[in-house]
């Protein structure tokens, strides 16, 4: 079974990204809007009141977390995805780390970099338009994340939330 760690964010800012992502992100359809804290891993189903029991342990460690996106940016040239980049605190990093760090499901493949995908798998012309179109529309906002969610992904490729833990309880 794979399973997978994630913050949501307000209805709000789902709707503004998902503006974007009908049009842009080929994979709309499998997940909300959110920011990654532990990309998919596997695990037996068994095993998932143990990996409920950590995220409620790290959930109860972290405060909510102000997050704040100030621009679009994309993860070329490694790969063509465009997202709304949320500034780095010590709080989400913290969250990251404590999935990341190898005693739980193994490390990160690659450096932690909050963000909403807002568009991915188009091609080369394509991406630098929407890229360029998106950095023209730029964005500006705030908002609190006080909740983490463990995911799991359906037969069908769709992700979805199973069970949700407050941040700071």
């Amino acid at each position: 079974m794979k399973f997978g760690i994630a913050l949501f964010p307000s209805k709000k800012l789902q709707d503004t990204v998902n503006q974007y992502r009908k049009r842009y992100d080929a994979r709309y359809a499998y997940i909300a809007p959110h920011i990654t804290v532990k990309e998919a891993f596997e695990a037996d189903e068994n095993e998932k009141p143990q990996i409920a029991e950590f995220i409620k342990n790290v959930a109860s460690q972290h405060q909510p977390t102000e997050i704040e996106i100030k621009k679009v940016s994309s993860f070329a040239p490694k790969k063509q995805v465009v997202y709304f980049k949320v500034e780095p605190n010590e709080t989400l990093s913290s969250i990251h780390e404590a999935f990341n760090k190898g005693d739980f499901y193994g490390e990160a493949s690659h450096p932690f970099v909050p963000h909403f995908t807002l568009a991915q798998e188009e091609t080369a012309q394509k991406f630098e338009d929407t890229l360029s179109h998106l950095q023209m529309i730029g964005i500006e906002h705030s908002e609190t994340l006080d909740k983490i969610s463990l995911c799991v992904q359906l037969e069908n490729g769709i992700w979805h939330v199973t069970e949700t833990f407050k941040l700071g309880q």
